[in-house]
């Protein structure tokens, strides 16, 4: 986590930055995760046959679609953490950035689609646990 301590002011004239970088992220995360069941079905139908044969330049090329969108979707979130914010979830859009809210440390929430913070939990709490800034 960041050592510095943010406002919702502050996050908010941020989100223009990190949004885009978080959409980003989720299409790489939904086609990586579409990907990786694809060639683990894939695995299955060939040890269900007992060996079946598999392309195996198709194969290959998946395999490596799915390291680069890996590698892609880690660059993405190096980014958003430069700027403050730990990822939290891919598939919600979850961003937490390190606040205060009544002199106590605290997270920052954020959603994928918010057009500001306007929510916060503590810190060994999670998203279920949101509660509206003040």
């Amino acid at each position: 986590m960041s050592e510095r301590l943010f406002t919702p002011v502050e996050v908010n004239r941020l989100i223009p930055t990190f949004a885009p970088l978080m959409e980003q992220a989720m299409d790489r995360h939904r086609q990586a995760s579409a990907l990786q069941q694809h060639l683990q079905e894939e695995q299955a139908r060939i040890r269900d046959s007992g060996g079946g044969r598999i392309d195996q330049r198709d194969w290959k090329a998946r395999a490596e679609r799915l390291d680069g969108l890996t590698i892609e979707i880690r660059m993405l979130l190096k980014e958003i953490l430069t700027l403050g914010g730990v990822t939290k979830d891919l598939q919600v859009g979850l961003v937490d950035f390190p606040g205060q809210v009544d002199g106590e440390t605290v997270n920052l929430c954020w959603k994928a689609g918010e057009t500001e913070v306007r929510f916060w939990h503590g810190l060994d709490e999670g998203y279920a646990k949101r509660k509206p800034l003040p």
